[in-house]
């Protein structure tokens, strides 16, 4: 019952005291409460930053590059069956799978792959034009550098190399700049272009074989001296061990139904005389012996001693180990190359290397799962080039094709230019990567007008060159009447200074040969799909599983990579990121 107006309740001053004490206390308790909860937080969450520190940007904390120099892209089906779960088909099934990958430029040659990979660019711009091309007007390898000297093995020139002829940074170049070089970078192949180019100009190391010892070498433009593991790994000899038992196929000769039956005339034989059949089971221990360790190349086991210094190269530099650093590995396998080049596309021997090639693949994935953890790595597979079929091979299945020969090339050129200008002078130097090179000092001090020598020999090469579809000088690819793929990628692949001025476009099937002789293994080099659709698969941290069919290209790779590390593009890049690969596009 209220109170009459005007008069308090006997209680009510009393009453209130307490009411307000009991919120004050209720107040003081949630404080505390939330206090404690802010602190367990606190502590909960340094707690598990300190068990959970991840690289910045998300990144991960190793980036492996796998180049499997010559894989054709149909090489993922055609072998499919027996490939293990762990290999070729956890890429297939994990993987993001660019079935549509194209080289878009000329020729399509290892050194140009392995650097358009890295650096999302083309020869236009990064300057290699091919696994030889001409510098200063004097013909050089790609990766010749006679300022430095071989680290690793006797003085010699397999360790005068470096990257100094690649014009533009690569990515792993791009990843040391962005981490202050806190990131480590190794390049690791048996062919010293696929891991000297690659690797790029900042690498913390390049490690290429020397057939003569054996050994993983590098050269001054690295370090003055080999590091502790590399000493390590050349002491155990591992080609010695890796030939001791030859090469016996892993199946029966007559279950590689996806060849052509192991006796046949595609195929090089082996030895000084070519008394060695080019059969299964090849007697390496043999050839060890009579021809030494560079045997190693040309068989399966030159796959397996990469992953084996690709391992040791993880360890030794403790790559992919810090927790809040990126590393990079740019690994080529070269000895698909070296097969394919000997026995072809449909030879046993390459069907079992590809077989042998899963295995240790399913074996380094694996390894890779162990050392740095499922999403603590990026996989990256893809190819150089591809490449074509035998010419013999193609003739004895009713295929369209045959050799362009290069000699002939060289004589219609010379006496073209010699009738041209009227001197008997050799203006014309070589011809090379199906271009045309010529001795332009010698022209212009004669006052010759190039342009116009130039115009007349593609004339005289397009109307007398068996299998010659398009004969173009470069510098009027835009304007010549050729499909607009054509003329892209000659504009792509004309390095001024560096290239040929006129390049040669072969008819489909066809191949630079420079005698007339029976073909034995096979080839590459040109536009054709057989030779520039290229395997590309992406697996790890931030990439999601799936396939893409529309067109993407060699040029693209470098530039995923960098939007999925946070980095600058390459400085020559032309690429696009593939972004659909990236887990939740």
């Amino acid at each position: 019952q209220r109170p009459p107006s005007g008069h308090a309740h006997p209680y009510s001053h009393t009453t209130a005291m307490t009411h307000q004490y009991y919120r004050l206390c209720t107040l003081a308790l949630g404080l505390l409460a939330l206090g404690s909860t802010a602190q367990a937080q606190r502590k909960a969450s340094t707690k598990q930053a300190t068990h959970q520190v991840t690289p910045q940007h998300g990144r991960p904390r190793l980036v492996v590059t796998m180049m499997v120099d010559q894989m054709t892209w149909d090489y993922l089906y055609r072998y499919q069956a027996r490939f293990v779960e762990g290999g070729f088909k956890r890429l297939l099934t994990q993987g993001f799978n660019c079935e549509n990958t194209r080289i878009n430029y000329l020729p399509s040659v290892t050194a140009i792959g392995h650097s358009s990979v890295h650096t999302g660019s083309v020869p236009a711009i990064h300057g290699i034009a091919g696994n030889d091309f001409v510098k200063d007007h004097a013909p050089i390898y790609c990766t010749e550098d006679r300022s430095v000297t071989t680290v690793g093995a006797p003085n010699g020139k397999s360790g005068q190399m470096s990257p100094r002829n690649l014009l533009a940074t690569t990515i792993a170049d791009e990843l040391r700049i962005a981490s202050n070089f806190r990131s480590k970078t190794i390049g690791v192949a048996i062919k010293d272009r696929a891991s000297i180019l690659p690797a790029g100009h900042t690498t913390n190391g390049a490690y290429w074989l020397d057939d003569a010892t054996g050994h993983f070498i590098t050269s001054s433009y690295y370090m003055q001296e080999l590091p502790e593991w590399v000493k390590r790994f050349n002491e155990r000899d591992r080609i010695t061990a890796l030939l001791k038992d030859d090469w016996h196929p892993l199946f029966p000769i007559d279950s590689y139904k996806e060849s052509s039956p192991d006796q046949n005339n595609y195929e090089n034989p082996w030895g000084k005389k070519g008394e060695v059949p080019p059969t299964l089971p090849l007697p390496t221990a043999r050839l060890l012996q009579e021809l030494g360790k560079g045997v190693i190349r040309t068989t399966p086991f030159g796959n397996t001693l990469t992953f084996e210094m690709a391992k040791a190269a993880i360890e030794g530099e403790q790559l992919g180990s810090r927790p809040e650093e990126t590393d990079f590995l740019a690994m080529s396998h070269s000895a698909t190359d070296y097969v394919g080049h000997h026995y072809g596309t449909f030879a046993v021997e390459t069907e079992d290397t590809y077989l042998r090639l899963d295995r240790d693949l399913a074996d380094f994935l694996s390894y890779l799962d162990q050392r740095v953890g499922k999403d603590g790595y990026v996989f990256v597979l893809t190819a150089d080039h591809a490449a074509g079929h035998n010419l013999t091979f193609e003739q004895e299945h009713k295929l369209p094709g045959s050799g362009l020969r290069t000699d002939r090339a060289l004589k219609i050129a010379d006496s073209t230019a010699r009738a041209f200008t009227g001197q008997n002078l050799a203006l014309v130097t070589r011809v090379a990567n199906y271009q045309v090179f010529f001795n332009n000092p010698r022209i212009d001090s004669l006052g010759i007008d190039r342009m116009a020598l130039i115009r007349a020999v593609s004339a005289s090469l397009r109307e007398r060159l068996p299998g010659a579809a398009f004969v173009i000088p470069a510098e009027e690819a835009q304007l010549v009447t050729a499909p607009q793929v054509i003329r892209e990628r000659i504009i792509n692949g004309y390095r001024k200074g560096r290239s040929g001025e006129i390049f040669i476009v072969a008819d489909p099937g066809w191949y630079g040969r420079s005698s007339g002789k029976r073909a034995l293994g096979t080839s590459h080099g040109v536009w054709s799909p057989y030779d520039t659709h290229i395997p590309l698969i992406f697996m790890g941290r931030g990439i999601r599983p799936g396939h893409l069919y529309r067109e993407t290209y060699i040029t693209d790779i470098a530039a995923t990579l960098a939007a999925l590390l946070k980095t600058q593009y390459p400085s020559g890049c032309i690429g696009h990121p593939i972004t659909e690969a990236f887990a939740g596009h």
